[in-house]
């Protein structure tokens, strides 16, 4: 039996997207093989195929939702059939994967696979972003840097039911998204954020609690971590801004990296990183359990995924060129 799945097949722009068929292969002891039903497209497919080299695993893609179709030798807690979710971090791309047993997340019957993928990653890293690592009270004032995309939309909606104050950035034509959702939008491209925020909120100077910053750019985290008030908080979770037509540019990443040391050395703010895949190596359990609590407020229809387009898997290379041009409200889906 023959299956499809995306491979980069050298680093460039979304042309080098192909597909190509394969022979499917049995799960290996350990591993359930899973028909995936949706998997989704995040910013770090497109940076992964910008720095793709040659004995890379070369096909991307981070998350998917998928049905369990054969167990290898020794898989118990799994039935075939079962809907389940896993972060892969590489291979979502595809019809068919292995996968070991114990990176599958049961999935709660009758949610939309379209939907739940969109927890497997965005909805995963706003929850921790907000709840495990800036430790968001009541009340609290956050600034969320593309605040129009899949997982700025995710820290809207969960900021919404945390009951903070929101504002995020994001071209005009997208800041009716951000009202929506809850958010006071600040046009993108104003990298100081201080007189704009007076603008809105004349009465509230002292700064912002939170920025959360997933773009970079030395003017842009210098501006960010100055519109924190004392004892606030800067989260840098990506350096989007570092990548400019299909390349990415090391020299900007190294000099963000560089300014962040320096924020880290002067008191009175902290300035954090955080990476999905970092948290979760760490602690597997906080993400089983963050993802069960984001499926479960999904069905209780307390949260509402924002799909920006569902594409077949063949149409990879249109999902990275739209995310790459901006073009993109929440989150790009490939379904099978």
């Amino acid at each position: 039996m023959k299956y499809r799945h995306i491979v980069v097949t050298h680093r460039g722009g979304p042309e080098v997207l192909q597909v190509v068929e394969n022979n499917l292969s049995k799960p290996l002891a350990g591993e359930a093989r899973v028909k995936v039903l949706a998997a989704g497209v995040a910013f770090g497919d497109v940076i992964y195929r910008a720095i793709y080299r040659r004995g890379m695993p070369n096909t991307p893609g981070y998350d998917i939702i998928g049905v369990v179709d054969k167990l290898g030798a020794g898989v118990t807690t799994l039935a075939i059939g079962q809907v389940v979710a896993a972060l892969l971090v590489r291979g979502g791309y595809t019809e068919y994967t292995n996968i070991p047993f114990t990176e599958l997340v049961p999935v709660p019957a009758g949610l939309d696979p379209v939907e739940a993928v969109c927890l497997v990653l965005n909805y995963v890293t706003a929850y921790q972003l907000l709840h495990r690592v800036a430790h968001v009270q009541k009340g609290q004032r956050i600034l969320i840097h593309g605040a129009s995309g899949g997982i700025g939309t995710a820290l809207l909606q969960l900021g919404r039911i945390a009951e903070l104050e929101m504002y995020g950035t994001a071209s005009k034509r997208k800041h009716q998204i951000i009202i929506d959702l809850g958010g006071i939008p600040l046009e993108y491209g104003k990298e100081d954020m201080i007189p704009c925020l007076h603008h809105v909120d004349d009465s509230r100077k002292e700064g912002i609690d939170v920025v959360l910053d997933a773009i970079g750019g030395i003017t842009h985290l210098y501006h960010s971590y100055r519109s924190l008030r004392d004892g606030g908080k800067l989260v840098v979770y990506g350096f989007s801004g570092a990548v400019r037509q299909g390349k990415v540019h090391l020299a900007t990443i190294l000099a963000n990296a560089a300014l962040l040391g320096i924020f880290w050395l002067t008191p009175g703010k902290s300035v954090m990183w955080y990476t999905i895949t970092h948290m979760k190596n760490r602690h597997p359990e906080w993400y089983r359990e963050d993802l069960m609590i984001l499926f479960d407020w999904l069905k209780q229809k307390r949260i509402q995924p924002l799909i920006s387009r569902r594409l077949s898997l063949t149409q990879a290379a249109q999902a990275h060129t739209l995310l790459e041009r901006s073009a993109v409200t929440g989150k790009i889906v490939l379904v099978n």
